[in-house]
């Protein structure tokens, strides 16, 4: 199955490369562009893309209120990856918690802008636990707000949380803990559920957030 990608950048020489690339491979596809945020609900719903790659800093529209429109308003949304020049860039972080399901930086080198593409396509999140790290640490709570959610998680969800933020895989963490990968999808899903996350970052940018983990 091909995957459609849509590409959201002001920038036409950045969105010109970026379908270069993309359009080089069997079993990915650009079904369209656009260069602002605000152009974005509309192609979403006219090309219904896989996923979309979307510059976090535009003009009018900027991708942090374009993906949070996206995800409240599309039937089916998207996958969403942002796009920026900056990793600790405060942008990223509102998309993040916005919902978007990674990051990129633009000197990102191809091939690994691909393997971006099919991970969040097939349903995984990017998540760099560095960079957001540091990016939820300037965020942190005292941890007096979390208390309430913290208990509600069991002592092998909590373990599976901070093996989240570490960035580990779910085969990495079941290999850590000693457990099925099976096991370990479902530990993520009650998580998911305790902390309203929409996925595996925003869970991790909350857990940050209310001082579950803490960035030292």
């Amino acid at each position: 199955m091909t995957i459609k990608v849509l590409l959201v950048d002001d920038e036409r020489l950045i969105r010109a490369g970026l379908a270069a690339i993309i359009d080089a491979e069997d079993d990915l596809a650009v079904v369209g562009e656009a260069s602002d945020g605000s152009e974005v609900p509309g192609e979403v719903r006219r090309l219904r893309p896989d996923v979309v790659l979307m510059d976090v800093r535009m003009p009018r529209l900027d991708g942090i209120q374009a993906t949070r429109h996206i995800l409240a308003t599309a039937a089916e949304p998207p996958r969403i990856i942002v796009v920026t020049t900056f990793e600790n860039d405060e942008y990223v972080y509102d998309a993040l918690k916005a919902g978007a399901h990674g990051f990129l930086l633009k000197r990102t080198r191809p091939e690994e802008i691909l393997q971006a593409i099919r991970m969040v396509a097939h349903g995984d999140s990017l998540l760099f636990p560095a960079a957001i790290r540091e990016l939820a640490g300037r965020h942190a709570a005292s941890g007096a707000g979390g208390a309430a959610w913290h208990g509600r998680l069991t002592g092998r969800e909590g373990d599976v949380l901070r093996l989240m933020a570490k960035g580990h895989s779910n085969a990495e963490i079941a290999e850590e803990l000693f457990v099925s990968p099976q096991t370990v999808k479902t530990h993520v899903g009650n998580i998911l559920a305790k902390t309203q996350a929409r996925d595996r970052t925003q869970a991790v940018i909350f857990a940050y957030e209310t001082a579950f983990i803490t960035p030292g």
